[in-house]
């Protein structure tokens, strides 16, 4: 165990950098100044960036050679809200080490996850053997789904050879992953309106257009299908898969086995064999909450809705929106208003073969001692599809475990995922000097 590296994350972790309520903008301000520092001490340049929200904090490395390639490294300072604080064993934001283990909010995501990048990247910098030119961008905003980071890639005008982004997870303990492709995301915000207000259901039922009637009529247009799948105007554009992503799939446990661990039931009968395609490599449409009427005997006025799809990488979120919004108006029966608004987030895939994934597949491999799987996720991580956008590959992984309980009480990061977040960080950086 490196005891450097503990003690700079029980460092970071003592500052309680909540973004998402109850924290204390200041915090936010000292976590992105810790970043700033320990770039600083190695010799590199770094600077807190205002924005709008929370700050950034930016820097850089310089490698050995002149004609190293660049890497940048992401991750996020910010953590979520503690919850109650008695379902803590220890306070949350007084770092435990028992078991193993480091207990702390933020210890997982993305603290302890991030840290050894920078760490391993500060370390060699500081002795003049960095193989790689390192760029550093840590953000606040992670947890709110904030823009500022976004904005920063738009306008930076150097860019990077690849990125690195480690917040995710291991398959298990024994086996890194490198998550290749992320789905996008279209969130609708839907408002159905048949009359002025809600009347008696004795005097009017039957005659008044009822507005949940009308959002149901409209939301059966884009559900999927009793086989899960969704009408093919909404599965346009879908990029399949790899082989070599489907052999790396076939190493990862179940789909049944992971549905029935979170006491979930499957959808339709063979969905556990699909799970990996179908929630990385396919689109889904979830229907999120419907809120209207009244637990009384009325004819409800006013209908409203919160619907997502998550987008297939080779799927793009403005045509995916444009498609939902033509298939919900044509379903609008006559009299009923319908409002509509959206939040967007584009899909992103590199796939095995990308220069970077496959040196970074190797890397990790020497790291941790077992093969790297490649995976796709089905959530979205913002940034990454901006790298994309810019051309930029992104080598999404990290140490994580789900029973590290981030976002839930008692959030820990094992000592073990520390030693191979920085073994990985160590191979990397010389792997990557090959691009």
């Amino acid at each position: 165990m490196d005891q450097r590296l503990l003690d700079d994350l029980l460092d970071w972790l003592r500052i309680p950098s909540i973004s998402t309520g109850g924290g204390d903008p200041a915090d936010l301000e000292r976590a992105a100044a810790w970043v700033v520092a320990r770039v600083s001490a190695a010799g590199g340049e770094a600077r807190v960036v205002a924005t709008e929200g929370n700050p950034l904090a930016v820097g850089e490395l310089r490698a050995a050679r002149d004609d190293a390639p660049t890497v940048l490294i992401y991750g996020h300072y910010d953590v979520q809200s503690v919850g109650d604080p008695a379902a803590w064993t220890t306070p949350p934001f007084v770092p435990a080490v028992r078991n193993g283990r480091v207990y702390a909010r933020g210890a997982s995501d993305d603290k302890g996850n991030f840290l050894p990048l920078l760490h391993v990247a500060c370390a060699q910098a500081a002795v003049g053997a960095l193989p790689v030119n390192v760029r550093v961008l840590v953000e606040g905003e992670e947890e709110t789904g904030g823009q500022a980071v976004a904005h920063w890639v738009r306008g930076d005008e150097r860019g990077a050879d690849c990125a690195i982004v480690f917040d995710s997870g291991m398959v298990d303990e024994h086996t890194p992953a490198i998550t290749i492709g992320l789905r996008g995301l279209v969130m609708l915000h839907l408002q159905v309106r048949t009359a002025e207000r809600d009347m008696h259901s004795g005097v009017y039922g039957g005659s008044a257009l009822n507005a949940l009637h009308a959002l149901h009529t409209m939301l059966a247009a884009v559900m999927p299908g009793p086989d899960g799948n969704l009408r093919e105007e909404l599965r346009a554009g879908v990029a399949a898969p790899a082989q070599a992503e489907r052999d790396s799939w076939a190493r990862l446990p179940p789909g049944d086995e992971v549905l029935a661990a979170v006491g979930a039931r499957p959808a339709y009968p063979g969905a556990g064999a699909e799970y990996y395609e179908r929630n990385g490599a396919q689109p889904s449409l979830e229907i999120n909450a419907i809120h209207a009427g009244e637990h009384r005997t009325v004819v409800p006025a006013l209908a409203h809705a919160s619907v997502s799809q998550r987008l297939a990488p080779g799927q793009h979120a403005r045509e995916a929106f444009a498609t939902l919004e033509r298939l919900l108006r044509e379903a609008l029966p006559p009299g009923a208003e319908m409002q509509l608004s959206a939040e967007m987030a584009e899909p992103s895939l590199f796939p095995p073969d990308n220069p970077a994934v496959a040196l970074s597949a190797q890397a990790l491999e020497r790291a941790v001692g077992a093969p790297t799987a490649f995976v796709r996720t089905g959530g979205s991580i913002p940034v990454v599809a901006e790298f994309a956008r810019r051309g930029i590959a992104a080598v999404v992984s990290g140490f994580g475990l789900e029973d590290d309980a981030y976002h839930a009480p008692d959030e820990s990061f094992r000592l073990l995922a520390l030693d191979q977040g920085a073994a990985a960080a160590n191979e990397l950086y010389h792997a990557l000097s090959a691009l």
